[in-house]
């Protein structure tokens, strides 16, 4: 059964704001397993055909607005998304810098590996401990905002971000989204950020920490926030089943 707009969009409450977070899909970096943050790269075919499959799940939801982190992977993924929904063909894509993944700083583009064990040693720890144990949001980008200001030159390259100026910009622009939202009638709002950014945003607005923001999100997963009158109720976090639900439907 396809999910509709009336699932979670009620019109005795005009001004609720559903917002249906999406990770990017799958890119050749990630598959290189590289360091991704404001560095970009193209979906790989697997990742496109993930998003698609996502975009198949939520075919029937009516949006009434999209906005995208202005990297191209995230633009790549709303605009999947968007072709295949069957009720917001008249609404263009919106992108917003502020919605970016993580500035990793002199960290970017390096092997994945090599920055899990900086934070490792940092911390007096193994990097198969620290994966085993997990980071929150907080503590992974202010490990590599701490370890960055030793590698990089803020001449030739942006400093790696910490975590109150990852959160500052994330919240300003959910907020600013979910305002523009409300003031024109609410309603169900697409978002395609960043694994990291997303679980920022589910920590900046969730009343109690989440055991969940310790782990990673799959490409093309769905994290829903309901916003009502300044209020956020996160109510799933890295949700596959639009994906599930397409891949059934193919």
């Amino acid at each position: 059964m396809n999910r509709t707009d009336k699932e979670d969009f009620s019109t005795d409450s005009v001004e609720e704001v559903i917002l249906y977070v999406v990770r990017h899909g799958k890119t050749m970096l990630n598959e290189a397993d590289r360091v991704q943050g404001w560095a970009d790269a193209v979906l790989t075919p697997e990742g496109e055909e993930v998003v698609g499959y996502a975009g198949k799940g939520l075919a029937n939801i009516e949006f009434m607005a999209a906005y995208s982190s202005d990297s191209g992977r995230s633009i790549q993924t709303a605009n999947i998304i968007l072709e295949a929904n069957k009720r917001s063909k008249s609404i263009a894509l919106e992108t917003d810098s502020r919605l970016r993944e993580f500035n990793f700083g002199s960290y970017e583009g390096e092997l994945n590996a090599i920055m899990w064990t900086d934070i490792a040693e940092s911390q007096g720890k193994t990097s198969v401990e620290l994966h085993k144990e997990g980071l929150s949001p907080r503590d992974f980008a202010n490990s590599v905002a701490n370890l960055d200001k030793e590698r990089v030159d803020p001449i030739t390259n942006w400093p790696a971000e910490n975590y109150d100026m990852v959160t500052k910009r994330l919240k300003e622009s959910i907020d600013e989204i979910t305002k523009i939202a409300s003031e024109n009638g609410g309603g169900n709002i697409l978002v395609v950020s960043h694994g990291l950014s997303i679980n920022t945003i589910v920590d900046i607005f969730s009343e109690n920490n989440d055991e969940r923001l310790t782990k990673g999100l799959l490409n093309g997963s769905v994290t829903k926030i309901h916003y009502k009158a300044g209020n956020y109720n996160v109510v799933t976090v890295g949700d596959m089943s639009h994906v599930e639900e397409g891949q059934k439907d193919s």
